[in-house]
């Protein structure tokens, strides 16, 4: 897939050269990583982690005074969002830099950036500018609120599009008040869709060998997100209140307290109702007027959820899950992080990555959540330092020594 006239060189996964190759699904891409914060360095991690040679282009120390969003460099979110990328130290403020970032993208399949809109004109990285250099080239932008429309130069975080993307009206208990989800949903979402994006448009090039426009929003993602909520407006006219840790339209299916914590059941639909009232020892609750069928159910959810919450309050959370699973009912524990990550499905799941990073030690990252059978992701290095790899990657466009150092200098680099 690669735009360059010379594929890039690597035997197996593992570095190539100065660069770290996680997998080979993707190896063959160069993806120029121009983005901050998180909706965007989502995306490009998900490329590294399956192996594209990702360049994280960074301003010289001092030059941005947005430097350090994310925290120390060898902080758990830089660590976790810049794994297997390497560092190019740039100042695209300079002709010089705008020059180098050419010839880059002269090599490069994708550009990712989410600069509000304006800025990307001004740096001479619109889609229109790089086309002209890489007819081949793919561009994701990912803003707050779209690439056009009256809040196209308003900056966007995650709090914001959460809520006025609905979600923070839907969250959290009835007649509390609008609550945000405990993580950056409308960043992350973000920018897994402009990964969908991206690989779309990389597929279509291989039949038109043209790249195109790749554009995406924290707005649009939060939006796309409700899914059925959005749905039971916008076909049926309901406004969906919220409902706390109930399911919205479907029950028992909820949070339920036992002797000694909290579980989640799911037994929606009449066979796992039946199923559930087995395994709790009370057959006969399926039996009665007022629970008999999901529309009296749901009609009556108070007194359901007050009967079944007297019952599974007399036995711990374990016995409860071992029943419900030896009848065939979903139900899970609710777990802390620390809970998380000791469940044994967890563990064979491989979640939590380890990696070595040159001060910190072994750590752990967070896994990919999606398994491919031949060329699955991986990590293979750690966050680089800022600008590790900068003679490497100009080295590789033909700069001398002699003109990086004095790139460097000039503080162009």
């Amino acid at each position: 897939m690669a735009a360059s006239s010379t594929p890039h060189e690597r035997t197996g996964t593992g570095p190539v050269g100065d660069r770290p190759v996680a997998s080979d699904a993707l190896a063959n891409l160069r993806v120029l990583d121009l983005t901050r914060v998180r909706a965007g360095p989502t995306c490009c991690r998900v490329l590294a982690d399956f192996g594209a040679d990702v360049i994280k282009i960074e301003a010289p120390a001092g030059a941005d005074p947005n430097d350090g969003m994310n925290g120390p460099r060898d902080g758990y979110d830089m660590q976790n969002l810049h794994r297997n990328k390497r560092s190019l130290s740039l100042n695209l403020k300079t002709p010089e830099g705008k020059a180098i970032l050419g010839r880059l993208v002269r090599t490069a399949d994708v550009v990712v950036e989410n600069y509000r809109p304006d800025v990307k004109h001004r740096l001479g990285m619109d889609y229109e500018t790089l086309r002209a250099i890489n007819p081949r080239i793919v561009l994701a932008s990912i803003s707050g609120f779209g690439q056009t429309g009256p809040y196209r130069d308003r900056g966007g975080f995650d709090q914001i599009a959460q809520g006025m993307g609905g979600l923070m009206w839907l969250t959290g208990l009835p007649g509390q008040g609008p609550v945000r989800a405990g993580v950056a949903i409308a960043d992350s979402a973000s920018g897994l869709y402009a990964v969908v994006g991206i690989l779309i448009a990389l597929a279509e090039r291989g039949d038109s060998g043209e790249g195109q426009w790749v554009q995406t929003s924290l707005l649009q993602s939060q939006i796309a997100l409700l899914d059925f909520q959005a749905a039971r407006y916008l076909i049926d006219g309901v406004v969906p209140e919220q409902a706390g840790n109930d399911h919205p339209t479907s029950t028992p299916m909820g949070l339920y307290r036992t002797a000694d914590g909290f579980i989640n059941i799911g037994a929606s639909g009449e066979d796992l109702w039946r199923r559930l009232c087995r395994a709790i020892g009370h057959p006969t609750l399926a039996e009665r007027p007022e629970f008999r069928s999901e529309p009296d159910r749901l009609a009556n959810r108070p007194q359901l959820n007050a009967e079944l919450g007297a019952i599974l309050a007399e036995r711990p959370s374990r016995e409860w899950l071992d029943a419900f699973t030896a009848h065939g009912v979903p139900a899970g524990p609710v777990n802390r992080m620390d809970e998380v990550f000791a469940d044994p499905q967890v563990e064979h799941l491989g979640m939590a990555v380890p990696v070595q990073h040159p001060r910190r030690g072994a750590i752990r990252l967070v896994g990919q959540p999606v398994v491919l059978s031949r060329t699955p992701a991986g990590i293979a290095a750690p966050t680089p330092e800022a600008g590790a790899h900068t003679d490497d990657i100009l080295g590789g466009l033909g700069y001398t020594p002699q003109e990086v150092a004095d790139f460097r200098s000039r503080r162009v680099i």
